[in-house]
């Protein structure tokens, strides 16, 4: 089998630096839907056969365009929502992505991942729903020859992705990046799954 991870499209909030991880309140921009409608050719070089999206505007309406161009189905689920930051939604000031900036640096530097902000996930929390999805899809597809498509968020991929792949740690992970529309491709193999392209960048 083969999984296929991308990020969605810019989306309003982006553009107003706006901490948006919760409900339908920003959808993509033109250009957002520009790049959702390039993450489509890319899909259908792929042969996508199923597609499943974070439940936030932003990633339904990049899973939309993606469907329609490949005329398949899209399954939300809560494992691809981005992490949510609690107090912090809806805010774009300084002070708050300073917060935000504690958090993430909590996680992947200090490996506290017990922090959380108030009234919001910590790691073990979206560890607890991002892998049990995972496992399930290669329980589910594991055997076949099929591939899956999941649309979602930088940060939710930046710190799950290397818990589910077996060749990728946080120095690739910086190195590359996600970009809007960023696709990482991976492959199940005896040892897990194993990441053989990030956007042109293929890997070993």
């Amino acid at each position: 089998m083969r999984i296929t991870f991308a990020r969605h499209g810019e989306s309003q909030a982006n553009l107003q630096h706006e901490i948006s991880n919760r409900g339908l309140r920003h959808g993509l921009t033109g250009t957002g839907r520009e790049q959702a409608h390039a993450l489509a050719r890319k899909a259908q070089d792929l042969a996508i056969g199923h597609i499943y999206s974070s439940p936030l505007l932003r990633a339904i309406e990049t899973s939309i365009i993606v469907a329609n161009q490949l005329d398949l189905e899209y399954e939300i689920v809560d494992a691809l929502r981005e992490y949510d930051c609690g107090i912090l939604e809806g805010r774009s000031d300084e002070t708050a992505w300073e917060l935000w900036q504690e958090l993430f640096e909590a996680w992947t530097v200090q490996k506290d991942w017990d922090q959380h902000l108030e009234g919001g996930e910590s790691f073990h929390d979206l560890r607890r729903r991002f892998e049990p999805f995972i496992q399930g899809l290669v329980g589910q597809y594991g055997h076949t020859d099929e591939s899956v498509l999941c649309i979602s968020h930088g940060g939710l991929y930046r710190m799950m992705l290397p818990l589910v792949f077996a060749n990728v740690d946080d120095r690739l992970m910086a190195e590359h990046g996600f970009g809007y529309t960023t696709c990482i491709v991976s492959e199940l193999q005896a040892e897990g799954l194993v990441c053989r392209q990030w956007n042109e960048h293929r890997l070993a």
